[in-house]
């Protein structure tokens, strides 16, 4: 199953669960994409793929400016992840593909 498309998601912020549609289109071993949730949207920089592992960067800018690491796998139309938001910690993020 190819893992292109978009993902219902949820991240477990510090902030409360924050739901985003997560789209991914992948070329070759790379991917690029966008995070799109009730504080706007974040595009997927750097995204590489290794096997059914995913890892990326976003830059947040509300409600303030931070880098924001992920890492996820997915399998079977299902990512499981974590987002690292630096001082704020790993935060688990899960989702299931549209």
């Amino acid at each position: 199953m190819s893992i292109d498309g978009s993902y219902d998601c949820v991240t477990k912020s510090p902030m409360g669960d924050q739901a985003s549609v997560v789209t991914i289109v992948t070329n070759g071993d790379t991917f690029t994409g966008t995070n799109e949730g009730a504080m706007g949207s974040m595009e997927l920089e750097d995204g590489k793929v290794d096997g059914d592992t995913l890892t990326w960067v976003m830059n947040m800018t509300v409600p303030m400016p931070m880098k924001l690491e992920g890492t996820a796998t997915v399998v079977d139309g299902v990512l499981t992840g974590s987002v690292n938001a630096g001082a704020f910690g790993e935060m688990a993020m899960s989702g299931t593909k549209k």
